[in-house]
């Protein structure tokens, strides 16, 4: 009923197709694997179970909590409502102070525990996160 040029051309848009569906579900499943989620102290509270992957925890520097020993930092990150222990190895960035927000990224060892692997530090006076923003509900 069709002539051959009419089925290779049809073979053709479809394999493009093919390939480009496959392309796109190959690509939004490798970002998928790369998403860090980020969470305030109040969130991993309720936490049902701990989960192993990669996450940001994100607050404020707590008054008086940074000590710091030959390679490794510890403080505490608040919300205001919860508190979590956070402990790191390396160098921190330079606006990191007592009463700053920060970011923290790593992994979750307790709900009262976190183990980073980067510190993030906010740039300026006026500038915070919108993550954090929102978890400490300010506007």
């Amino acid at each position: 009923m069709y002539g051959r040029k009419v089925k290779l051309r049809f073979l053709f848009v479809v394999i493009i197709l093919i390939t480009l569906i496959l392309t796109t579900f190959l690509i939004l499943k490798s970002l998928e694997e790369n998403v860090v989620y980020f969470q305030s102290p109040s969130e991993i509270k309720l936490l049902n179970e701990i989960d192993k992957n990669k996450i940001r925890v994100g607050g404020m520097v707590k008054k008086n909590s940074i000590s710091i020993s030959s390679n490794e930092v510890n403080f505490i990150i608040t919300d205001f409502k919860n508190e979590i222990i956070v402990t790191y190895s390396g160098a921190v960035p330079n606006l990191f102070a007592e009463g700053k927000g920060v970011v923290a990224e790593g992994f979750l060892k307790d709900r009262n525990f976190f183990s980073a692997t980067k510190i993030l530090a906010k740039h300026d006076e006026n500038y915070m996160p919108p993550e954090v923003k929102e978890a400490l509900g300010e506007k």
